[in-house]
């Protein structure tokens, strides 16, 4: 402790965000002064679990946060003559001084700690896709840019996306590329794979910065998986793979197979393949998240897996000659209004059944599914609506048992009353369609 007290008082630190997650995913936190942190690391800070979505009910509602010193940074925007603002993300406790269940980053916890004792780190990789958008009177507008693919003459944000950059990695999250994405105001800005603790993490801070940066720019950065009609929606890709633990080698690689895959990688990937539906609700978990999930967008939406194939839901990535490490699938239906933490959960505990059960993998798939008719088709889809994919989570034992009784509950709840709520709704399309005809 006393090594994390002498590095901020040499930040000139004056001020801590505590930092947790609920339910949904929605970063959350409270200041202290930075006098109060020796007794926060110590002993917590108390705060009311019972005024976070899927945490605890109002008689129950005392539980304090006690930061994880692995996660400091100073927030480089947050500075003044008077001093700076550092975080910390916090792991979160219950009176009896144990883990809170329901702290998504302790779901997540307790699945890598089962993919410890199996011998593997799982290690992820998101690409997390976002919006732009211009602000009028306060209010948000139109996309920021006209910009396409790659495109640089007509990508109005380019400087937008540096300052992004540069207060990421300030962070300490390793950028890899940035670049505007398909979609007019739609970009990407990735950072490098870590084991899926620290992914998460950095995925958390990733999405904070850049609202923070956005606003900054009079400009509102916007998650939602389909922000307009009509055009692509923002994904997050996850790049996955096992290490493991003795050898430190990627358990995902075999030289001597088609795919360069292992059993191991077979089996995860079948395990995944299984239990895709349940877990889409978690994976996808808006209402708005299935006008992405469509054929013709570039939305993985066909249950099937292959190499390279970006129509398919898995991928396998080429094959680059000596880079055994970088041999991984990638789940493409994830989008980044879930909450990172239990996707990592409920994906690597998908994962690891198909390694215990020893599931056969089906045969991949290489036909660019989105221009196969119907009669064609022979691939099972996605659920197609967040009240799908809800029943088929209910059916589910094994994602249940990841998220465990008390945030499965919480969830499913939440997710209920916002379709329903959703299903009360009369949209501007019924009523240009219907008001006059009818």
């Amino acid at each position: 402790m006393e090594e994390i007290l002498e590095k901020i008082k040499k930040d000139n630190v004056k001020f801590i965000q505590l930092q947790f997650s609920d339910i949904l995913g929605i970063a959350k936190s409270l200041t202290i002064p930075v006098k109060r942190l020796p007794d926060a690391l110590n002993n917590g800070t108390w705060f009311d679990g019972s005024s976070i979505e899927g945490f605890t009910r109002i008689c129950e509602s005392d539980m304090y946060l006690v930061p994880d010193i692995d996660t400091y940074s100073v927030i480089p925007w947050l500075n003044s003559e008077d001093g700076n603002t550092a975080r910390f993300i916090c792991n979160i406790y219950t009176p009896d001084g144990m883990l809170f269940k329901g702290d998504p980053r302790c779901i997540l916890k307790r699945v890598i700690a089962e993919a410890k004792k199996m011998g593997f780190v799982y290690n992820t990789g998101p690409e997390l896709e976002f919006f732009l958008f211009k602000k009028e009177n306060g209010i948000r507008a139109l996309p920021h840019d006209k910009g396409g693919y790659f495109d640089l003459t007509t990508d109005q944000a380019y400087n937008v996306r540096r300052d992004m950059t540069v207060a990421l990695e300030k962070f300490g999250i390793d950028i890899e590329t940035s670049h505007h994405e398909v979609a007019l105001g739609q970009h990407e800005i990735s950072f490098k794979y870590n084991d899926a603790l620290k992914t998460a993490d950095n995925a958390v801070t990733f999405k904070y910065v850049l609202k923070a940066i956005a606003q900054q720019n009079d400009l509102y950065a916007t998650f939602m998986p389909k922000p307009i009609a009509g055009i692509n929606g923002s994904g997050m890709h996850v790049h996955q793979s096992l290490f493991d633990i003795k050898t430190g080698k990627n358990a995902f690689y075999d030289e001597d197979d088609k795919y360069h895959l292992s059993k191991t990688a077979y089996n995860f990937i079948a395990g995944q393949l299984a239990h895709i539906k349940a877990m889409s609700a978690i994976l996808s978990p808006t209402v708005n998240s299935y006008k992405r999930l469509i054929p013709g967008y570039e939305a993985p939406v066909y249950i099937c897996w292959g190499r390279i194939n970006r129509s398919a839901l898995i991928r396998i990535p080429s094959y680059a000659k000596g880079k055994h490490n970088s041999t991984r699938a990638e789940l493409r239906c994830p989008d980044p209004s879930s909450n990172i933490y239990l996707t990592f959960a409920v994906m690597l505990a998908a994962g690891l059944d198909g390694i215990k059960r020893n599931l056969a993998a089906p045969k991949p798939v290489e036909e660019n599914l989105y221009k196969l008719n119907d009669a064609e088709l022979k691939v099972d889809t996605l659920p197609k609506s967040l009240e799908e994919a809800l029943c088929e989570l209910k059916k589910d034992k094994l994602i249940k048992d990841a998220l465990g009784k008390h945030t499965y509950e919480k969830f499913l709840e939440a997710k209920t009353e916002e379709c329903n709520e959703y299903n009360l709704q009369v949209s501007k399309w019924e009523l240009d369609r219907y008001l006059e005809v009818y």
